[in-house]
């Protein structure tokens, strides 16, 4: 008898406690949330751009707007004009495919605000947390930071690696610099020059080039282009061919 009390105390003993509730630690939310910062180059929007599909979706020109690969719509981002710290609060409108040379999707009246250099149309983009009282607007710069902004010179200007367009790594550039892209390094010259070959045959572009590093290292390139927007075309073009991992760098 003895022994069947201890067992009926043991059984009762576990089964009050596997209905003891505890709090799910696993539930609590302890990490902040990473807000999304980049520095690189804005698309400014135009139709054509639509309809021979470098952006797969259309926006209004006319409105303080945004498109981006992968900010949710409704998201509020800060973009800035790191050339002249002119600066504008918009929202993200809608997802959108386009290249990734391109950080951000932008109207004309964005880039007009911010007096973006239409051939090197370098910009930073913030996101802005949830909890700030939002209004799309321009954002003001006291006389005297202007002062100080047009004194102090711009000597180099940052933009994503291109060889991962997830990749949020950032190399500097020079901005007195040309530009040059970047298609692939091989080991072989002959691999490098019939690769060179076919694609001035599928692009029209006669400025690819094969330049030798080193005995077993031949870099296939692009350029050199005076400006960003210069590269922009033919980049796309060969983006459409299927070019993925290109790299843009200054001489």
């Amino acid at each position: 008898m003895k022994y069947i009390k201890i067992l009926f105390l043991l059984l009762f003993s576990i089964s009050m406690y596997s209905c003891t509730e505890y709090p799910n630690v696993t539930n609590k939310k302890n990490v902040d949330k990473q807000y999304y910062s980049s520095k690189g180059f804005a698309l400014i929007y135009n139709e054509d751009l639509f309809i021979n599909n470098v952006v797969s979706k259309k926006i209004n020109n006319s409105m303080l707007v945004t498109m981006h690969r992968s900010l949710k719509p409704n998201t509020k981002v800060k973009i800035t004009n790191p050339s002249n710290s002119k600066s504008i609060e918009s929202r993200i409108v809608k997802k959108a495919d386009y290249p990734p040379i391109f950080n951000i999707v932008i109207t004309t009246e964005i880039a007009s605000i911010l007096d973006l250099d239409i051939n090197n149309p370098l910009i930073e983009v913030i996101e802005i947390k949830k909890n700030k009282t939002f209004i799309a607007k321009k954002t003001n710069t006291f006389e005297e930071e202007k002062n100080v902004a047009n004194k102090v010179p711009v000597n180099e200007v940052m933009v994503d690696d291109l060889t991962d367009a997830a990749n949020d790594s950032i190399q500097k550039l020079s901005t007195s610099k040309k530009f040059i892209l970047v298609i692939s390094d091989f080991y072989y010259s002959d691999t490098a020059y019939i690769l060179r070959d076919e694609l001035i045959n599928k692009t029209k572009n006669n400025t690819i080039s094969v330049k030798k590093i080193s005995d077993n290292k031949y870099r296939l390139m692009v350029g050199p282009f005076n400006n960003f927007n210069a590269l922009k075309s033919i980049y796309i073009s060969l983006n459409n061919l299927g070019f993925e991992n290109l790299n843009i760098y200054r001489e």
